[in-house]
């Protein structure tokens, strides 16, 4: 169910996910230049901001959706699905990654730590506001 709650977590939950993310990669952006592969094309920032908000808006308005079919109350229940979805979603595809597709391990690692925290944030913010 769409409340008025919702229309105001999913986009103070993406925009905290991108600030959040931004972050993370600004701080480890050095590791991550050295590991990552050189063929992948250069991204402008504002061409990356947006389509990483796009990205956050609708994992956001996804969760928005799983929180209320689920009815998980409370930040703390949130939380915890969280690291359930970390292990089940991007954990499990990363690893599917490095082992088919030969991605750099490094480079999984990094990403898994991006999206534990985009996950802890966008779930704890949604539950948050929507309480």
């Amino acid at each position: 169910m769409v409340t008025t709650a919702t229309l105001i977590a999913v986009p103070a939950a993406a925009v905290a996910a991108l600030v959040a993310s931004g972050t993370y990669y600004g701080a480890l952006g050095g590791v991550l230049a050295r590991v990552r592969r050189a063929d992948g094309p250069e991204r402008s920032g504002g061409a990356t901001a947006a389509v990483e908000l796009a990205r956050n808006v609708v994992l956001a308005a996804g969760v928005a959706v799983l929180l209320a079919a689920v009815g998980v109350a409370g930040v703390g229940a949130a939380l915890l699905l969280a690291a359930g979805l970390w292990v089940a979603f991007p954990v499990v595809l990363l690893a599917g990654s490095v082992f088919h597709e030969g991605a750099p391990t490094a480079v999984a690692a990094l990403h898994a730590g991006d999206w534990l925290i985009k996950l802890v944030i966008v779930l704890g913010t949604v539950a948050l506001i929507s309480a």
